[in-house]
């Protein structure tokens, strides 16, 4: 073991050396005073200010820094004290990659890495995280004696939806394998530096900032988080020198076990850091090490299958056959049917294939499913997953539902053998699969032929979308006897929990009231649990005696009082990974509601990021909230506060997003006709005096209603 700690702290040595130089070379060439921050975050050095609380903004801010980690380094042959050092290598690590972007906006560019991954991107990974589409993160470094080996490793990893960083030259080996690299595939190249690691350690270090309300300063709350709640592991490919032993060293004190191909001998530490030479283990040691189950869906078809395939996009160039609801006809329906109708696993191309040499077709997917506990409502619960499904084929694009859809089947898909039928082999397993407690039999109809798709659009599917969309816009909060808990995000937020009514869906976006329905039908003891109305308490702002005892319960004593329509008397928590937040701004007496996706700066005179900094992890924030898109319109947002009318800026693209359903709603509610013109966007101002301006000539109700605070 004693060589083993010899080299940890010969690695961090040698980083601390190399960070107090860079910071005093820093300092010499730009003074003390000098901004050096990392792009689109709100927490300055993410493990800096996470483990001690100090806000890293200009380099007179480093030198302190430097003296943290030296002190992390005591040079002692113990376990503990080496895992110390190799923390004190994370902190060297981020300063020296925090330097690379005082000196450039984009020291990343013209390299094969992408170096430090915005707060956006976590956020957005939140959702399948929690979910288990990701399951878990691995990092790959180094370079492999064999590159074949190394792309197999990845590729498995792909396979089995994993997100995979990788640093060094394994990027060049991955990619010249024929894995596709980006965040949409689930394979982003970092960069070639070791030091690049930190960004997934930032990652990591941020998810409990973001999610797990973690106070910044507390590093044992932090070392627990992480080792708890974040599903990652690393793997050395090649040589490895003090240095990657020593960040090795950190991810094994954050809690993530590093698997090298290197054969340690008697310096291995069970549970920590293992040997496997043998490459075709290293994917299930390192998934067993960190505790990971993978539950693989083996389906009959020639391409492969996995949540990491959902954000292929196919070219033009690149595609082989379109269905396009802007030239043919598309549609999509998931119906019940009388069990005796349903012949199970039947699947059915109604029309030619897609290897009659045409280019575009029709396409109409009409799926029949029949079960003692299936029900209406969980029709269009399935069907939306056929989104997903379709887009889980390695060389399938799916964009859009119902009858407005395009899917785009790649040359390299259509080469290895895949056809139409084997869509219908996917839909038909994973209903199977993931519905099987209310669907007993499937049978999957893909018609082809103008004619028939034609019927299928006119008389089966609009019909049915039409009542469908009348049952919904009918359903209120105060129509439905139940409003569910969902508690999926707990994983990362242990004392978040969600709400959900006909009116006000998950703040993610992506369970609607329906949805929490069929999953508690699904899974009766699992994350959306039945929430009785029976105790109104207060009608204005939405405070019911059965939700408080429900938030109270699911938040293990954490929360007590939760109303669903106030952002300023016991607001719904957030658990970071909302897809929008609104707050006051007092100057416009109004709200300012942005999206994750925008990274400009608010009237507030906080960007997206500052804003949610407040907000996340299962905290109460009067003033402030977390929230879905479709929120915006509802006839219960802000109720409390005076509603829709309250809403003075957002984002030109979210704007533009909400417009349709928010005019109409503003219509209903207040007569007012097209109210999103008087709302303000960044390319009319982001300055709180001007924005009161643009409010007085739109002659804005905001400004005449009662004081918001």
């Amino acid at each position: 073991m004693s060589a083993l700690t010899d080299l940890i702290f010969a690695g961090s040595n040698a980083v601390a050396g190399l960070t107090e130089k860079a910071v005093a070379d820093a300092i010499a060439k730009h003074g003390e005073d000098a901004k050096v921050a990392f792009p689109d975050t709100a927490y300055f050095f993410p493990t800096i200010y996470a483990a001690t609380g100090v806000k890293v903004a200009k380099l007179g801010d480093l030198p302190a820094c430097v003296n943290v980690l030296k002190s992390l380094i005591t040079n002692k042959p113990e376990l503990g004290d080496a895992l110390n050092a190799g923390l004190a290598t994370a902190v060297g690590a981020e300063i020296l990659e925090g330097l690379k972007y005082l000196e450039s906006a984009n020291p990343y560019e013209g390299d094969s890495g992408i170096g430090f991954v915005p707060d956006p991107v976590i956020r957005s990974l939140g959702v399948p995280l929690v979910t288990g589409d990701i399951p878990g993160v691995a990092v790959v470094l180094g370079k492999a004696d064999s590159a074949q080996d190394v792309v197999g490793v990845v590729k498995d990893y792909q396979s089995k939806g994993l997100m995979t960083f990788l640093v060094g030259d394994v990027i060049e080996q991955v990619a010249e394998g024929g894995v596709k690299l980006g965040l949409e595939f689930r394979v982003v190249p970092l960069g070639h530096d070791v030091t690049s690691v930190i960004h997934v350690v930032t990652v990591a270090v941020r998810a409990a900032l973001i999610f797990g309300s973690l106070q910044p300063g507390d590093l044992a709350g932090l070392l627990k988080y992480t080792k708890e709640r974040v599903p990652a592991f690393v793997n050395t490919f090649g040589p490895i020198d003090e240095v990657v032993v020593s960040a090795g060293a950190g991810a094994i004190a954050l809690g993530f076990p590093v698997v090298t191909d290197i054969d340690l001998g008697e310096n291995q530490v069970p549970g920590a850091l293992e040997s496997e030479t043998d490459h075709s283990l290293t994917v299930k040691k390192s998934l067993e090490l960190r505790g990971i189950k993978i539950k693989v869906k083996e389906l009959p078809i020639p391409v492969a299958f996995a949540s990491a395939f959902e954000g292929e996009i196919i070219r033009k160039k690149d595609m082989k056959v379109e269905f396009y609801s802007g030239k043919n006809v598309t549609c999509e329906l998931v119906r019940m049917a009388d069990p005796d109708s349903v012949e199970d696993h039947r699947i059915v191309v109604d029309g030619p294939e897609i290897d009659s040499g045409e280019v575009e077709y029709p396409l109409a997917t009409f799926v029949e499913v029949a079960g003692a506990k299936m029900q209406a409502d969980f029709e269009s619960v399935i069907e939306r997953h056929i989104h997903a499904w379709f887009n889980y084929m390695e060389g399938v694009m799916h964009t859009g539902q119902r009858n407005q859809v395009r899917i785009r089947i790649s040359k390299d898909a259509f080469d290895k053998g895949l056809r139409l039928h084997h869509f219908g082999e996917v839909l038909y397993a994973m209903i199977m699969d993931e519905f099987d407690t209310v669907v007993d039999k499937c049978q999957v109809t893909l018609v082809t032929d103008p004619a028939r798709a034609e019927h299928i659009l006119k008389d089966i599917a609009t019909p049915v979308y039409n009542q469908r969309d009348d049952r919904l816009q009918s359903m209120t909060d105060e129509s439905v006897d139940t409003f569910y808990t969902c508690t999926m995000c707990q994983s990362f937020a242990p004392s978040h929990v969600c709400i959900v009514t006909p009116e006000r869906l998950g703040l993610c976006g992506a369970v609607s009231w329906l949805d929490a329905k069929a999953t508690n039908e699904l899974n009766p003891s699992g994350p959306c649990q039945i929430v009785t109305k029976q105790h109104m308490i207060d009608e204005r702002t939405g405070r019911y005696e059965d939700v408080n005892e429900a938030v109270k319960q699911y938040s293990h004593g954490a929360l007590e009082n939760v109303t669903l329509y106030s952002l300023l008397e016991d607001p719904m928590t957030s658990c970071g990974c909302f897809e929008c937040i609104c707050g006051i701004i007092p100057e416009a007496n109004g709200l300012v509601i942005v999206n994750r996706e925008y990274s400009g700066m608010t009237p507030t005179g906080m960007t997206f990021g500052e804003l949610a900094s407040m907000t996340g992890g299962g905290v109460q924030t009067p003033g402030f909230m977390g929230h879905g898109r479709h929120f915006i319109s509802s006839k219960k947002f802000a109720r409390a506060e005076g509603g829709v009318e309250r809403i003075v800026w957002m984002p030109k693209e979210l704007k533009d997003d909400v417009a349709e359903r928010l005019n109409r709603t503003a219509k209903e509610l207040c007569g007012i006709d097209n109210f999103t013109d008087m709302i303000a966007d960044e390319t009319v101002t982001t300055d709180p005096a001007e924005l009161v301006d643009f409010l007085t000539e739109k002659g804005h109700p905001a400004l005449t209603m009662d004081p918001i605070m």
